[in-house]
C-alpha cells in the first residue's frame, strides 16, 4: 500500500469527528502560516520559513512512505502523553494571548508563543493519529521533526536574540583579532569593533552568525529527518550543525577582514555575497556528512503498511485534541476581540500643547511635536514635549515636560505601561543610577501629588532626574517593571482587557532635585493645567 493511499485507507475508516479534528488541524496550520509570513518575508534570519509550509507536507509524506511505520498501542500512558501535551499548549496559548494585550500580536514573543502552542498541539495529535487501530500517520523521527521545524522557523523573542546575538559578536570580533594578529595583521578590538590598520570594522547582529546559526539548524534537523536513518547519524547531524555554521561564519568574518585591510570595500557585494555563500556551503557541507554517515549504515527494505486500520468509534485521545481545539479557537478569539485596538473616533482629544506651561522671562523653550517615528511603536500621535532652559553653562537649570494621549481603546494599558523610561532611556546611552522608587510622594504648593515614580540618569557625566506617571480614565497605574515578563503579565491581567478608559503619560525631567525643581513657577503652573485630568 502506498504512502498516499495508506493515508486515505485510515482517514475514510475514521469516525467523522476524527476527521473533522484533521481538517482543523490543517486550518490551524494555515493559520500560523499567515501569522508566522510577515516574519518570512521581512526577517532575514527566517528567510527559510516561507517553504516551511511544503516542508511539513512533505516531511509528513516521508513519514508514512520511508517509515518506519511505527504505530503506538492504544493505553493510558499515550492517552496521558496526548493531555500533558494539549494542556502545555493551552498554557502556552493563554501566555501568547497575554503577551498580545502587552505587545500586539505582532510581537516577536506573541508569534514565537503561537508557534511553540502550535507545535505542542500538533504533537498531541501526531500521538493521537498514529493509533495502532487509527493508522493515519506513524509515530516516527520524520513527522516529529515536521513539527519541530515550526518553532525553529519562528522569530527568536527579543530578549533571548539579544543576548544570543550580543554574545555571538563579541566572539567573533575576539576571534578575528586573534587570527589576525597569528597572521601578522595588526588588529585590535574595540567591543564589537574590529580596529585595522586602515579601516575598523563592525561586526554587528547581520555578521553575528545568528542567521547562519538558525538556517543550518533547520537545515540539520530537516537533513537528519530525509538523509539518514541510523539515530546516531542523526544526532550527530543536529549536534553538529550549529559549531559547523558558527565556525563558517568565523572564517567569512575573517575574510572580511582582510579583504577591508587591504583597502577593498566590502560593504555591499562581498559582505551579501559572503554571507549567502556561507549559508549555502555549510547546508551542503551538512548534507555530505549525513550521505557519508548513511553510506556506512545498515539499511532496511522499506516495508508498505499492509495491516488496515479498524474502524471503531471515537478514541479519547481524539476527543482530548478536539477539545483542545475549540478551547483553542475559542482562547484566540477572547484575546483578540478583548486586546484589538479599536479606539473610539467620537472621543475629541486634548490639546496638549494648551497644556504646556509659556515660559517665564529669562527662560529659553524648544518645543518638539515629531513624533512620526515613534507613531507605530506607541500607537498614537498625540505627543508633545517641551525643554526650557535658563541661565549660563554650568550653572543652566534644565527641565523637559513630555505628555502623550490615547484614546479609549487606541492603545492596551499594558503596552503603554511597557514604555517607560527605564525601557527607553537605556537605549539612548542613559545609565539608572538609582534603584525604582514606585508610590513616591511629591509635594508642589502643599499639595500632594498623585503616586509618581522616580528615577535619576546619567549620560557621560550630565546627570538627569526624572519623574513619570501612568493615568488610566484619570487614575494612576502602579508601576511594573518593563523588563520583567513576569510584571508585564501582572499588568496585563489587570487592565489587558480595559477599554472605557483614555490615558496620559506624564514626564517631567530636570537637572536638579525635586526639591528645587517643583519651586519653578513654570512646574507649578503645570501642575494646575494637569489637575482636573488627574494628577
Amino acid at each position: 500500500m502506498t504512502a498516499s493511499a495508506g493515508f486515505r485507507a485510515a482517514f475514510d475508516q475514521m469516525p467523522w469527528l476524527s476527521k473533522l479534528i484533521v481538517l482543523a488541524l490543517v486550518g490551524s496550520i494555515v493559520a500560523l502560516s499567515l501569522q508566522l509570513w510577515p516574519s518570512w518575508m521581512q526577517n532575514p534570519d527566517l528567510s527559510h520559513g516561507r517553504f516551511m509550509p511544503l516542508v511539513f507536507l512533505l516531511l509528513l509524506y516521508e513519514s508514512r512512505r520511508h517509515g518506519p511505520l511505527r504505530f503506538l498501542r492504544t493505553g493510558w500512558k499515550t492517552t496521558l502523553a496526548v493531555g500533558g501535551l494539549a494542556l502545555s499548549s493551552i498554557g502556552t496559548l493563554v501566555a501568547a494571548g497575554l503577551w498580545a494585550a502587552v505587545l500586539e500580536w505582532n510581537h516577536d514573543l506573541v508569534v514565537f508563543s503561537m508557534a511553540v502552542s502550535a507545535g505542542l498541539l500538533l504533537g498531541a495529535a501526531l500521538i493521537a493519529f498514529s493509533d495502532a487501530r487509527v493508522r493515519l500517520l506513524p509515530f516516527n523521527w520524520t513527522a516529529c521533526t515536521a513539527i519541530i521545524l515550526w518553532p525553529i522557523s519562528a522569530p527568536i523573542p527579543p530578549g533571548s536574540y539579544t543576548r544570543i546575538s550580543v554574545g555571538l559578536q563579541l566572539w567573533i570580533s575576539s576571534s578575528v583579532v586573534k587570527t589576525l594578529n597569528l597572521l601578522g595583521v595588526a588588529a585590535y578590538q574595540t567591543g564589537n569593533i574590529i580596529e585595522l590598520a586602515r579601516t575598523s570594522l563592525g561586526v554587528n547582529e547581520a555578521c553575528s552568525g545568528v542567521r547562519s546559526l538558525i538556517s543550518c539548524l533547520f537545515a540539520g534537523f530537516f537533513l537528519s529527518a530525509t538523509l539518514v536513518r541510523h539515530p546516531r547519524a542523526r544526532f550527530a547531524i543536529i549536534v553538529l550543525a550549529p559549531p559547523l555554521a558558527l565556525g563558517m561564519n568565523l572564517i567569512r568574518s575573517l575574510i572580511l577582514a582582510l579583504l577591508a585591510n587591504a583597502g577593498i570595500d566590502i560593504s555591499d557585494v562581498w559582505h551579501d555575497t559572503a554571507g549567502l555563500a556561507v549559508i549555502g556551503l555549510t547546508t551542503l557541507l551538512l548534507a555530505g556528512l549525513a550521505l557519508w554517515l548513511e553510506r556506512g549504515s545498515d539499511k532496511e527494505a522499506d516495508k508498505p503498511d499492509t495491516v488496515p486500520p479498524q474502524r471503531i468509534g471515537l478514541p479519547l485521545s481524539h476527543v482530548i485534541v478536539a477539545a483542545a481545539l475549540a478551547l483553542s479557537a475559542s482562547l484566540v478569539g477572547f484575546f483578540y476581540a478583548n486586546s484589538h485596538r479599536s479606539h473610539s473616533g467620537d472621543v475629541r482629544s486634548p490639546d496638549l500643547a494648551t497644556l504646556l506651561p509659556v515660559a517665564p522671562p529669562g527662560w529659553q523653550t524648544e518645543t518638539a511635536t515629531d513624533f512620526s517615528s515613534y507613531r507605530n511603536i506607541l500607537l498614537t500621535d498625540n505627543l508633545v514635549q517641551r525643554a526650557y532652559r535658563r541661565g549660563s553653562e554650568g550653572h543652566e537649570m534644565l527641565i523637559s515636560i513630555y505628555i502623550a494621549y490615547w484614546k479609549p481603546g487606541q492603545a492596551s494599558v499594558s503596552l503603554v505601561a511597557s514604555h517607560t523610561p527605564d525601557a527607553c532611556w537605556p537605549g539612548t546611552g542613559w545609565v539608572s543610577q538609582l534603584d525604582p522608587s514606585p508610590n513616591e510622594k511629591l509635594r508642589i504648593e502643599g499639595r500632594i501629588l498623585a503616586s509618581a515614580e522616580s528615577r535619576c540618569f546619567d549620560n557621560s557625566g550630565y546627570r538627569r532626574y526624572v519623574w513619570f506617571w501612568h493615568l488610566h480614565n484619570g487614575r494612576p497605574i502602579p508601576y511594573q517593571d518593563p523588563n520583567s515578563f513576569k510584571e508585564l503579565l501582572k499588568i496585563a491581567w489587570q487592565y489587558g482587557f480595559r477599554h472605557h478608559g483614555d490615558q496620559f503619560f506624564i514626564r517631567i525631567s530636570s537637572n536638579r532635585p525635586w526639591n528645587e525643581t517643583a519651586e519653578e513657577p513654570l512646574v507649578k503652573q503645570f501642575f494646575q493645567a494637569m489637575q482636573p485630568l488627574g494628577l
